[in-house]
């Protein structure tokens, strides 16, 4: 009998993980992917809000602002790369620049700090390549990027080494009341827990309707992006926003923490929960759309284009806490935009509820830092060398367009919750991510991941399931 079960392994649920790690507890997360960070949190805008945008009084301004305030610390302890660039949300003149004054003072009002307006000559000496109808922008200092896989990864990590047990591979069928706790059933076994965790992304609404008549309607809203080489990476240097509309924040166009150029996303409800496909249509938008806040965009240099879901409840704001219906049943749901940037807030709020009502005492051993994987792209050539000679699979480059040796590929697949797939690599090294996009590294890494699991090559998949790569021997096929 487990004292918690969390349902997803995302940033959400693995960031009420390793905060409830700071307790006494007898914790697990459940999760239907083979890694953490394959839903929502895998494929999204990896930005941290600075917190202007929310209604002043929800959920997410409040959690917002705290997120964002918590990021600096966290980076430090986990280790995970994260830089605070600024944020602009720029105005043209076919525009009402009383939306701006409208912006400054939510953010104001959310506790926001260091909010302005500034106008296009100052614009300009921040960012040249603003678009020529733009006049004015709301500047947020605080705002920043961040690297969605590393922080969720780091989140998981760490949870787990204080004691939180993962169940990958796992999903959940069927949750039920039984007495004093619940009874979760999966495909290959049942597990108990006394308080369940709703962390489920754009699922929250199915599970949390099993057990409570206080319904959710979760809506998969779909983004789509396209990232640019590092070539493109220094055509902005803050993050740039168009003025919000009712499905979203707009199109942006900002750097990333690896030295790409993100564009996106599109805002579009679909019926399907799966429904992680681009389309000519919306790729074809944002170029449209990004011209309008910034001019010269190099499109020709999209490495890749992807789409994530993001979980809009219908009521519009975070679903946060104890069911009222369903004791022990506590929810996180609706976790949208800016659900990223709110996600170490949200691990704690949770984790604090569920520790009040288990009655739970901290944990005098927890242990909150956790060490990355080694960049040797951060050492000195002659800490470099040194590393080669203690250990030569550093001076092996697997992935020449991100240059990430296979020592670097080793530490992913041997740490905490290390790699199974060809994603798990990337996601935690880069092979992969850049130019070819695994057209060259791929077979390589297989290799590896065959001999370091280990595991047949005929089970070496791209992100688990059915995405199998090798199915035969050619001569027989």
């Amino acid at each position: 009998m487990y004292d918690v079960a969390i349902i997803g392994a995302g940033v959400v649920g693995s960031a009420i993980a390793r905060e409830l790690s700071r307790y006494k507890v007898n914790a697990c997360v459940i999760e239907r992917d083979e890694d953490v960070c394959c839903g929502t949190s895998k494929a999204n805008s990896a930005i941290v809000h600075a917190g202007f945008d929310a209604t002043p009084g929800t959920l997410k301004a409040q959690l917002n602002v705290r997120g964002n305030e918590m990021m600096d610390q966290l980076s430090k302890d986990l280790d995970f790369p994260f830089k605070r660039n600024g944020s602009l949300v720029v105005c043209t003149k076919d525009q009402d620049p009383s939306l701006l004054e409208e912006l400054l003072e939510k953010g104001k009002k959310n506790g926001v700090p260091d909010l302005k307006i500034i106008d296009r000559e100052e614009l300009l000496k921040m960012e040249p390549n603003l678009a020529d109808d733009v006049v004015k922008a709301l500047y947020a200092p605080t705002g920043a990027i961040v690297c969605p896989f590393h922080l969720t990864i780091a989140l998981a990590e760490n949870a787990a080494d204080n004691g939180v047990e993962f169940f990958l591979n796992t999903e959940v069928k069927e949750i039920k009341k039984a007495d004093g706790h619940y009874v979760l059933t999966t495909e290959g076994e049942t597990i108990e827990a006394k308080t369940v965790v709703n962390a489920a992304g754009v699922y929250a609404d199915r599970f949390n309707n099993m057990v409570s008549d206080k319904k959710l309607e979760i809506i998969a809203r779909r983004g789509q992006y396209m990232l640019l080489d590092k070539d493109a990476g220094a055509h902005v240097s803050h993050t740039v926003f168009q003025l919000p509309g009712k499905m979203g924040k707009g199109v942006l166009v900002t750097p990333t923490v690896h030295g790409n150029l993100l564009v996106g996303p599109t805002a579009e409800d679909i019926e399907n929960k799966e429904g992680v496909n681009t389309t000519m249509e919306g790729l074809d938008s944002l170029a449209a759309t990004s011209s309008l806040s910034v001019k010269n965009v190099p499109l020709r240099q999209v490495i890749t284009s992807f789409a994530g879901l993001r979980a809009h409840e219908a009521g519009g704001d975070f679903v946060i806490g104890e069911a009222e219906d369903a004791k022990g049943f506590f929810n996180a749901a609706g976790i949208e935009s800016p659900g990223l940037s709110s996600a170490p807030a949200i691990g704690e709020m949770v984790a604090a509820q569920v520790a009040a009502s288990l009655g739970l005492e901290k944990d005098p051993s927890f242990n909150g830092t956790r060490k990355g994987i080694l960049n040797p792209a951060g050492l000195s050539m002659e800490e470099r060398n040194e590393l080669i000679r203690s250990n030569p699979a550093y001076g092996q480059i697997i992935c020449r367009c991100e240059s990430v040796s296979e020592g670097e590929i080793l530490d992913a697949i041997h740490r905490t919750l290390g790699a199974r797939s060809l994603d798990g690599v990337k996601r935690r090294t880069r092979a992969g991510m850049g130019r070819c996009q695994s057209g060259f590294c791929s077979p390589k890494v297989m290799e590896i991941l065959e001999r370091e699991v280990p595991m047949s090559m005929f089970d070496v998949t791209k992100n688990g399931h059915d995405s199998k790569i090798v199915f035969g021997y050619n001569k027989k096929i």
